[in-house]
């Protein structure tokens, strides 16, 4: 068979041992191939023990500018003995097999219809090196040097890479430089170079930069006014709150005195962060915590009551893999359900739903906005293949003119107009009340804040009607909640169909490929929206009324927005059709191309063509 050709656009895979040092040497590669202007994906899938399980790094190239996964792999390079026949059964018919060949390669293993380049990695680092540690460390990135001769790649973007990574630090920059010029000059010796995929300079990123989703919520917390995070580590979100005290370690300290104006508590448990979250909201601070569905599980008691008494809470969840511990190191859109109707009785939480680092950083600090505005809890709804892995992101920008909405908040001047101060009477209409900050006035404001029932003077009582008309109001409120809430955001539209797509979050970019796919393959248009947050608006509930059929793409086993969706607009089950992708790796655009036709009348699956499999064929 004749192998792959292709240039800027290409899958490449690393398999590894979890805790050798790879993902530096990996993370590396990605990052050169983004300094010589191309578009890149890279997501680390790795295990959740310290070290000695498989672990892969793939990375997608793709000059057209595709980001999601696209499914199937070009170039494996596998230097782990324990997934070898994993990783050969994976490779694309064509595609190039790269492994460590000091040993021989198992016969067993071989096929025909790919190409297999053996490398001595081993050998080399052996003749080398005498430390061990240094070994190990090393051999991966003199398999970048020798990808770098095989892809035809610039050396030098490696070279300035690694002078920018040990800044500060001299003495590693000539070592790792030569690692690379070993792999490199071996490869360059002894193979024939370039494969037919290969890389070339491009002018495709303009000004976005790789950055994780987690890190940008840190700092959107940090631009949003974030003074107190609480928090009890969990994977994968406690990278948000690392980086939130990275920030205010520079941006929340008093110039004049030095002090630092943050508090970062850990708690003992998930459900004592989430009330030390509440305290300090009910106090007047803007206050967060990070988490993930075990902890979501715990804080919905404290939800309830922020719910209950409207308190601006506001939570960054990054969901993955449930349930139970499940799978901690893989992503999972599998929280929707469970954050949406946290706590127990009639609750419903507002949803935001980012899909890109950008929107992490908007939504984060628009969350406290939100809360306050709104008095209720906000939970941003992110993942593990969002919050730890790079993504391409725009330029994170904040307006310096940027005024915070506290929402309704009485002063003592207002307090002193008012004969009688009632804590959840609805004056305006919109079901929101006012409210009040401790201390506010020596007299008149306050109330006891009480997860029991009360009037609308905050006064307990058990009364029905009482407590009917204030679950009304939270009901009615919700209503008023969908005018400030992100809408949508129709990304293919227009387009004379009956059928479409919709999803949220991280399904986002694989969609879209998907889109183009049906349409270049199948001859088949479908329209799409993307929901940026629950409640859903009236926009949504128009889009799929156009619409004899739409299909929910989601990364659950559940069809968790679908439900939601199903419930909130009283829809039949035939209306909405279920794409799922649940097995802990970010959902493809062939899988949820084969899912769509599967489901369509008429159509038959049939494989991509050649081209496709690399995006193009060659130059």
């Amino acid at each position: 068979m004749q192998a792959l050709q292709s240039v800027n656009e290409f899958v490449i895979k690393f398999a590894n041992v979890n805790g050798t040092g790879s993902a530096s040497a990996n993370n590396l590669f990605a990052k050169a191939i983004f300094r010589m202007g191309l578009p890149v994906c890279p997501k680390n899938i790795f295990p959740s023990n310290i070290q000695g399980l498989p672990t892969w790094y793939e990375v997608r190239v793709s000059e057209r500018g595709y980001l999601g996964r696209r499914g199937g792999v070009d170039i494996m390079l596998s230097v782990n003995p324990q997934s070898m026949p994993q990783d050969i059964r994976e490779l694309e018919p064509g595609g190039y097999f790269i492994h460590d060949n000091t040993k021989p390669l198992d016969l067993r293993l071989i096929r025909s219809d790919v190409t297999i380049i053996g490398i001595p990695l081993t050998r080399i680092c052996n003749e080398q090196y005498k430390d061990p540690r240094q070994r190990q460390l090393f051999k991966n990135v003199i398999y970048v040097g020798a990808l770098a001769a095989l892809l035809d790649m610039d050396f030098a973007v490696l070279t300035e890479l690694v002078e920018d990574q040990f800044k500060g630090k001299e003495k590693l920059i000539l070592p790792n430089i030569h690692a690379l010029e070993l792999g490199y000059q071996y490869t360059k010796e002894n193979i024939a170079c370039p494969l037919g995929i290969r890389v070339r300079r491009a002018d495709k990123v303009g000004d976005q930069v790789l950055l994780d989703g987690n890190t940008a919520l840190g700092l959107g917390a940090i631009y949003g006014g974030a003074t107190v995070a609480a928090w009890y580590p969990i994977t994968p979100s406690t990278s948000v709150v690392d980086a939130f005290e990275r920030y205010a370690k520079r941006l929340r300290i008093d110039p004049g005195t030095g002090r630092k104006n943050y508090a970062i508590l850990q708690a003992e448990d998930e459900l004592a962060a989430m009330g030390m979250v509440v305290g300090a909201s009910w106090n007047g601070a803007r206050a967060f915590t990070a988490t993930s569905g075990p902890g979501l599980s715990l804080m919905s008691e404290f939800l309830g009551l922020a719910y209950f008494a409207e308190i601006p809470t506001v939570l960054f969840d990054v969901q993955r893999a449930g349930p139970s511990t499940g799978m901690p190191t893989r992503t999972q859109q599998s929280d929707v359900l469970s954050a949406a109707y946290a706590s127990h009785g009639d609750t419903k939480q507002v949803l935001l739903f980012p899909s890109t680092p950008k929107e992490c950083f908007d939504f984060a600090a628009l969350s406290f906005d939100l809360a306050e505005r709104l008095q209720t809890p906000i939970i941003l709804l992110t993942d593990l293949d969002l919050g730890m892995n790079d993504n391409m992101s725009p330029p994170l920008v904040w307006d310096d003119e940027r005024q915070y909405d506290r929402g309704k908040v009485l002063n003592a001047e207002d307090l002193d107009q008012i004969e009688r101060y009632g804590r959840y009477l609805d004056v305006d209409g919109d079901a929101i009340c006012y409210r009040t900050i401790p201390g506010t006035h020596p007299e008149k404001g306050a109330f006891f804040t009480r997860g029991t029932s009360r009037d609308e003077y905050a006064v307990y009582t058990e009364k029905g009607e009482e407590y009917e008309k204030n679950m009304h109001r939270l009901m009615a409120k919700w209503e008023t909640i969908k005018q400030w809430v992100p809408g949508p955001v129709e990304q293919a539209a227009g387009r004379d169909t009956d059928t479409a797509v919709l999803f949220f979050g991280t399904s986002e970019e694989s969609s879209m490929e998907a889109l183009d796919y049906l349409v270049e393959e199948d001859g088949i248009h479908l329209n799409a929206m993307r929901v940026r947050a629950f409640p859903f608006n009236h926009e949504v509930e128009a889009f799929i009324a156009r619409h004899q059929r739409v299909f929910v793409i989601e990364q659950n086993r559940d069809a968790q927005l679908r439900t939601l969706l199903m419930a909130e607009f009283e829809l039949g089950p035939d209306k909405l059709k279920s794409v799922l992708c649940f097995d802990g790796t970010p959902i493809s655009a062939r899988n949820i191309r084969k899912q769509i036709l599967q489901q369509m009348p008429g159509y038959n699956v049939t494989p991509l063509r050649r081209d496709k499999l690399v995006g193009g064929l060659g130059e």
